[in-house]
């Protein structure tokens, strides 16, 4: 009777995934990077950003190179821009502590910045053929699935249970089958154990399933303990002049840390008197913009946006504790590295593009 492990590897190669950008290569660098971007972000999402991010960044010494800013313009609208974060800093660490030369231990790789155990293990099975056990969360599901694990999956005794399973689990190394085998996991987690709507009469695994056999897939795995998600709002000031909007600098770590962002306020306060309080400025409301919403993994954010005219500014501004702020033509902006919401606030409206004062200034 086959395995488990060779009723995946079958499976793999009769249906599953083969043409994706960052298959068939054993450059860790690009599976690196596409391992990094595919935490928590499906593969129809991560492909267009892994294309332009391996042209801008073809190697760790282009990324290593960069700055920060370059890397966040290309990472925006992704998402968790802490991996953007720590692609970069763990760039610089091979470049500057092994030559540039990506490492092979796979100990070494968990220890890179972002890099937990089961990507490194994916990394170390991609590039070098090692066997290696993986468990990300489409991992997790097929597992809790197709061997019946109750409770929620983050608790200790759960986790610990699964990495057993993962390891007991794993193939010979022989004719490439290790690799297979990872990709096989990912790929049924992914297009066929899915978490709504499974396609169970395709699965390779049905008759070894649990929780197909006892009518409980939509049961598995068990959710986590559910808390209503925490409703926040702010207010994002939109300050134009001369066809410029002024951006702020996101201090890191922190909600958007890094990204160039929109001057925040809170909502108790009225935009004129507090731009005339905290910048110095005196500023006219101009167009209503509607709100819109925003959702983090932790909480949802309502955002009301004021767009307001500058009128008058004296020389200097003080910024109160921003790593900086800067006036960019609307055009530069919406290309810079700047959070999801505030590139829709800056796309999805038309707005003054030159008369509104008669000077200009880099703060």
């Amino acid at each position: 009777m086959p395995t488990f492990a060779a009723k995946l590897i079958r499976w793999q190669k009769l249906h599953g995934r083969s043409g994706l950008p960052w298959q068939n290569t054993r450059d860790p660098y690009a599976i690196w990077i596409s391992e990094i971007m595919l935490q928590q972000t499906q593969v129809v999402v991560v492909i267009p950003y892994y294309l332009r991010f391996l042209q801008r960044f073809p190697n760790i010494e282009s990324l290593a190179l960069s700055s920060l800013d370059d890397v966040l313009a290309l990472w925006s609208g992704l998402g968790y821009y802490s991996r953007g974060r720590n692609l970069h800093q763990a760039a610089r660490l091979i470049a500057r502590e092994q030559g540039g030369i990506f490492p092979r231990d796979v100990q070494a790789i968990e220890q890179l910045p972002g890099v937990g155990r089961s990507t490194a293990a994916a990394i170390a099975a991609f590039a070098y053929g090692e066997r290696r056990a993986i468990l990300d969360g489409n991992v997790k599901r097929v597992f809790a699935r197709c061997f019946g694990v109750d409770g929620y999956l983050g608790e200790r005794k759960n986790e610990t249970l699964l990495w057993q399973k993962a390891e007991e689990l794993l193939p010979a190394n022989e004719c490439g089958e290790i690799e297979v085998y990872t990709q096989a996991l990912m790929d049924l987690g992914a297009t066929v154990c899915t978490r709504a709507k499974p396609k169970c009469m395709a699965c390779p695994l049905q008759q070894d399933c649990t929780a197909l056999r006892d009518n409980r897939v939509d049961k598995l795995p068990v959710r986590k303990p559910g808390r209503a998600l925490p409703e926040k709002e702010t207010v994002l000031l939109m300050l134009m002049q001369q066809g410029k909007i002024l951006l702020e600098k996101r201090p890191a770590p922190g909600i958007w840390g890094g990204l160039w962002c929109l001057p925040e306020m809170p909502v108790s306060k009225n935009a004129v008197t507090y731009c005339a309080r905290h910048y110095q400025m005196k500023v006219r409301p101009l167009a209503h913009v509607p709100s819109l919403n925003h959702a983090f993994t932790h909480f949802r954010l309502r955002i009301h946006p004021r767009l307001l005219r500058v009128v008058s500014s004296p020389a200097a501004i003080k910024m109160h504790g921003q790593d900086g702020a800067i006036w960019v033509a609307l055009d530069d902006a919406r290309k810079a590295a700047i959070p999801a919401p505030v590139r829709k606030l800056l796309t999805q409206h038309e707005y003054p593009q030159s008369g509104d004062l008669p000077f200009e200034r880099q703060l």
